[in-house]
C-alpha cells in the first residue's frame, strides 16, 4: 500500500500520517528529510517530534531516500516519509546538479517493489502565483512533476485543506 498525501503549510497532512501511520497497528518507521539551517527550522524539526510517539524508529534522510528505503524494506511495517519538498530543496541545493532527477527517478522506481506499507507527504505547490526566481520556478516544476508521477503508482492520494482530507485516488485493496 503506497499512500500519498499532500498539503499546503499547516494543512494537517503531516497530521493525517501520524494518525495513519498510528492506526495502522504496525512497526513504524519515520524517515525525516528536513535539515535544520537556521531556529526556526530547528523549532519546526522539535514540533515534530514532540508529537511523535517515542517507540516509532527514526531515520534522517535528507538525499538519498530510495537507498534508505531498500535498506531497511520488509513486510509487516509502516514506512512513514515527512517531506518530500524538503527533499526536493535538498537535492536542488546538492551541488551535484543531476542528482536530483537521478533520486527521483530512483524513488519512483523502487516504490512500486517495497514491500513495506509506505506514507509520502509532500506540500502541494502548485497552487500559488509562479514564483520569481528561477530556483523557485524549478522547484514548483520539479515537485509538481513527482506528485503527479507518485499519484499515478500510489494506491491513495490525499489532499489536506484547513485539516479536512479530501480522497482524490483510492484503489487501495479491499480488507
Amino acid at each position: 500500500m503506497l499512500q500519498l498525501i499532500l498539503g499546503g503549510a499547516r494543512s494537517g497532512k503531516s497530521r493525517l500520517a501520524e494518525q495513519t501511520a498510528q492506526s495502522s497497528q504496525l512497526p513504524v518507521i519515520y524517515i525525516a528529510t528536513a535539515q535544520a539551517y537556521d531556529q526556526e527550522m530547528e523549532d519546526r524539526i522539535q514540533h515534530h517530534q514532540e508529537h511523535r510517539p517515542e517507540h516509532w524508529q527514526l531515520i534522517e534522510e535528507p538525499l538519498f531516500l530510495a537507498e534508505s528505503l531498500m535498506r531497511i524494506d520488509q513486510a509487516g511495517q509502516l514506512i512513514l516519509i515527512d517531506c518530500l519538498t524538503l527533499w526536493m530543496s535538498n537535492l536542488l541545493m546538492h551541488e551535484d546538479d543531476a542528482l536530483q532527477n537521478q533520486q527521483c527517478e530512483l524513488l519512483l522506481r523502487i516504490l512500486p517493489e517495497l514491500k513495506s506499507e509506505v506514507v509520502l507527504v509532500s506540500n502541494e505547490t502548485g497552487l500559488g502565483v509562479i514564483p520569481m526566481g528561477e530556483l523557485s520556478r524549478k522547484f514548483v516544476d520539479e515537485s509538481g512533476r513527482l506528485h503527479q508521477q507518485l499519484g499515478k503508482i500510489a494506491d491513495k492520494v490525499i489532499f489536506c485543506v484547513a485539516g479536512f482530507p479530501m480522497v482524490l485516488k483510492d484503489e487501495s485493496p479491499s480488507v
